[in-house]
């Protein structure tokens, strides 16, 4: 009897949570894109490390841009790469056969556990213009990607801005199940700064003043955690001035990246994710964390308890059938905004495999380390 309780409560607090992330992500309006002068300057910053096989997707869609060239630079920062994309950079982006781009390739100088933050930290510090925007290497870029960024700060006057990534072309079952993970993280994402909760972002997609970094010390305070160059930052951005934090939800600005292509690969890649949750500051993530964990093991209990005998099957059916419904809410939404309904047909079997994934992710976040770039990092 008092299992059944905790199975009540843990699943009534988990649909609290979900169903406000469902109501924030409605309070965030779509963006709108209309004609009007760029004004804006920008720095993008793109950290790379042995991408020559992404590289040519990443560089096309640079030069599909729609914004003046002469309004932005880019900054490449090679991460001891000993492949082919220094080259690959050069010769693409000078023959491009179009109006010159501004860009370098600097080469980055490790002075932290964490690669990407002294990329990035070194870029900031060579960068000409006031407004930084990161992506990855292995990204695709929209054509009005900027132009989206220029018109919200223009109409907002935000100091910081996250933005929407999803996947591009998933094809099969495990690039689905990706998929509705990202799905249900960027509709948790939205939905946070709906109910002006802020506490995720994606550093694949993000702008924010060259010197808000500088005010906030840059990633002072987490340099050692190899990882959340994006999270880490939102939560020192909130903390100085909420009100200037925003989420820019508009379809001209989704960067696509690719799905990864095995199990392994997207274990350790979550683990990644996971591993940095611990260093969190804002306790509402942290709760929210500790929210999803609850539910997603109890759901693992409760099959064990059902296969045992132990609890009634009908009681382990009504509780999926819950976390499966509120959910789907939050996930619709999130595929309905980036246009990819018709991927929902893999939810149903994703949604049995999820909690297994989940919890085996975090216990191996808890216990092992992780690999990043052909690189060993441990907690």
């Amino acid at each position: 009897m008092i299992f059944i309780f905790i199975c009540i409560g843990i699943t009534l607090i988990y649909v609290v949570l979900i169903a406000n992330f469902s109501l924030g992500f409605d309070r965030i309006k779509t963006f709108e894109l209309s004609q009007h002068k760029p004004i804006t300057r920008f720095s993008i910053i793109i950290p790379f490390r042995n991408e020559e096989k992404m590289l040519p997707t990443l560089l096309e869609s640079i030069l599909n841009l729609t914004y003046p060239k002469d309004y932005f630079e880019i900054i490449f920062v090679d991460d001891d790469s000993d492949d082919t994309s220094v080259q690959m950079l050069n010769s693409t982006l000078i023959n491009n056969g179009t109006s010159p781009i501004d860009f370098k390739i600097v080469k980055n100088i490790k002075s932290s556990n964490s690669p990407k933050k002294d990329a990035i930290s070194l870029a900031i510090s060579q960068a000409k213009y006031d407004w930084i925007v990161t992506t990855d290497a292995d990204g695709i870029l929209p054509k009005y990607w900027l132009d989206s960024f220029d018109a919200f700060i223009q109409k907002q006057e935000p100091d910081f801005i996250a933005a929407p990534i999803t996947y591009a072309n998933s094809q099969g079952f495990l690039q689905n199940f990706q998929l509705s993970d990202v799905l249900s993280l960027q509709g948790a994402t939205i939905g946070g700064f709906g109910i002006k909760r802020p506490f995720l972002c994606n550093g694949a997609n993000l702008a924010y003043k060259k010197e808000l970094f500088k005010t906030l010390n840059g990633f002072q305070g987490n340099s050692e955690i190899a990882s959340g160059d994006d999270v880490f930052l939102l939560e020192k951005a909130t903390e100085q001035s909420s009100n200037k934090v925003h989420y820019l939800k508009c379809q001209g600005a989704v960067v696509s990246t690719f799905a990864l292509t095995s199990w392994s690969d997207l274990i350790e890649q979550r683990v990644r994710w996971a591993a940095k949750s611990s260093a969190y500051k804002n306790w509402f993530g942290k709760l929210v964390g500790l929210i999803v964990l609850s539910q997603n093991a109890l759901l693992v209990s409760c099959v064990l308890l059902a296969a045992i005998g132990i609890m009634k099957p009908l009681h382990l059916l009504i509780i999926f059938l819950i976390k499966f419904c509120i959910d789907f809410l939050l996930i619709y939404k999130a595929a309905n905004f980036f246009n990819q309904k018709h991927h929902l047909k893999y939810y149903f079997l994703s949604s049995f495999l999820y909690p297994f994934f989940s919890v085996l992710v975090t216990f191996l976040a808890v216990f092992k380390g992780f690999k990043w770039k052909d690189r060993s990092y441990k907690k």
